[in-house]
């Protein structure tokens, strides 16, 4: 049986429904042209033989001195089945017709003007019994032919609806197929128009899936291989430390640098327990964000840690307005890991510049720093990869890769190309994610510190 939610019984239901309606319809409506045009055909037929009963003078009339019977043999008519002349008290004198039934059988007759000045008419009837067995033939067959469609049309809509829910089928079994181990696109080419978008998306979760999991797999591996190294440098000091008696200067450095190694673990746990944060956070609900009145108001945190290096932060935003749905979480990483690299990487007293731009209909977040520039040939968003003397765990930059997978964001990193040395990180934001009742934007540039 079919639940009530079945989408296959609402439309079978829907569909039978609207054949019933449409065939009843069409029913009612040839049912009665049949009957009317073949009534019409009698009488036609009818006015036609009184006619030429008149013009002929078959008959004389009964109130002439020499008086006939009233009743004129079928031999006047070959339409007809009875003729005769009745008086009849009709101010209008115009013709008429009349449908009636006596002894069973059904008659139809035509009342034509015979004699005016005494309120004589000439009455043609002809018995239309037979003509009504045949309509109640024709309504049984049709009634018949009804039903047999109906039967046909509930089959058809089985089958159509089996058809229709196809490559939805389909589409569950390969998806019932996968787990983190097979993960595999499904092919949109082979399915219909109305699918497509369907499986696009199911393909692009997909995608978020497998880097989801390539991810994991790097993290798991990288923390295994970070935590190791300084566990095992720990243990090697502790036992050089334990094999003869030393002064208590010695113990003390070898505690130092343990708490050195401890404290870089923390720092890194700290960091892995973030990308937990982070996982948490793209479940938020979107919320539709103003980007240019967001980057406005982080600008003042930003601000406060480039104090520190006496860096200073210039802002030239385009346009004045650009409101997107998305996770404002997931968007301060991204920001916060960009900006806090350009801090890290760029010397005291030089300039951090935030561009935003529209690249057609996406939004395109560019930030320079000063810095000495990095190698494109590397891969900076890989976990625990650090290219350089600084401090870190190695994973802002997958925490910032991570957060755009999730808000549909492009990540890329690159030197400057303005004669200047230093780095740009660039973030391009889908105008998919675009709000549909956002305003047209408009121009806006501040340079300097936000208010």
């Amino acid at each position: 049986m079919l639940s009530e939610k079945s989408i296959k019984k609402k439309f079978i239901f829907q569909l039978i429904v609207a054949s019933v309606v449409l065939i009843a319809i069409f029913s009612i409506v040839l049912y009665s042209y049949i009957k009317i045009s073949i009534l019409d055909d009698i009488t036609t037929s009818l006015r036609s033989e009184a006619t030429t009963i008149l013009k002929e003078d078959k008959i004389k009339s009964p109130f002439s001195k020499k008086p006939t019977s009233l009743s004129i043999s079928n031999a006047i008519s070959h339409v007809a089945d009875k003729v005769e002349v009745v008086i009849r008290v009709d101010k209008d004198q115009k013709e008429s017709f009349e449908e009636y039934e006596k002894g069973g059988r059904k008659f139809l007759s035509i009342f034509t003007p015979y004699d005016k000045a005494r309120s004589s008419f000439l009455v043609v009837t002809k018995d239309i019994t037979g003509t009504y067995s045949l309509f109640s033939r024709i309504l049984n067959s049709i009634i018949l032919v009804n039903l047999i469609g109906g039967i046909i049309i509930l089959a058809y809509a089985f089958f159509l609806s089996e058809t229709l829910l196809y490559p939805v089928k389909n589409i569950n079994r390969k998806l019932a197929r996968m787990n983190e181990n097979f993960l595999e696109h499904i092919d949109t080419d082979e399915l219909p128009t109305e699918f497509v978008s369907l499986g696009e998306s199911i393909n692009k979760l997909i995608d978020r899936i497998q880097n989801f999991v390539k991810y994991q797999k790097e993290l798991f591996i990288g923390a295994a291989h970070e935590l190791k190294t300084p566990l095992a440098v720990m243990k090697t000091k502790n036992e050089v430390a334990l094999i003869k008696e030393r002064d208590s200067q010695k113990y003390i450095e070898t505690l130092k640098t343990n708490n050195k190694a401890i404290d870089g673990m923390n720092s890194m746990i700290s960091s892995i327990l973030e990308i937990g944060r982070q996982e948490g956070a793209q479940f938020e609900a979107p919320v539709e964000v103003n980007v240019i009145e967001f980057l406005e108001e982080k600008n003042k945190d930003y601000n406060l840690l480039a104090g520190n290096k006496k860096i200073s932060i210039k802002m030239d935003l385009e346009p004045e307005r650009y409101c997107i749905l998305t996770q404002p979480t997931l968007l301060t990483h991204i920001l916060q890991n960009f900006i806090q690299n350009a801090i890290k990487f760029s010397p005291e007293g030089s300039e951090i510049l935030i561009k935003s731009r529209l690249n057609g209909d996406d939004f395109k977040l560019e930030i320079y720093d000063e810095g000495e520039g990095l190698d494109e040939s590397k891969d900076h968003f890989a976990p625990f990869k650090r290219f350089s003397d600084k401090s870190g765990a190695g994973l802002g930059l997958f925490l910032a890769r991570g957060a755009a997978d999730a808000v549909g964001a492009k990540l890329n990193l690159r030197n400057r190309e303005d004669g200047k040395s230093g780095a740009v990180a660039m973030i391009e934001l889908n105008a998919k994610n675009f709000c549909p009742t956002d305003e047209l934007p408009t121009k806006k540039s501040i340079f300097g510190k936000a208010s």
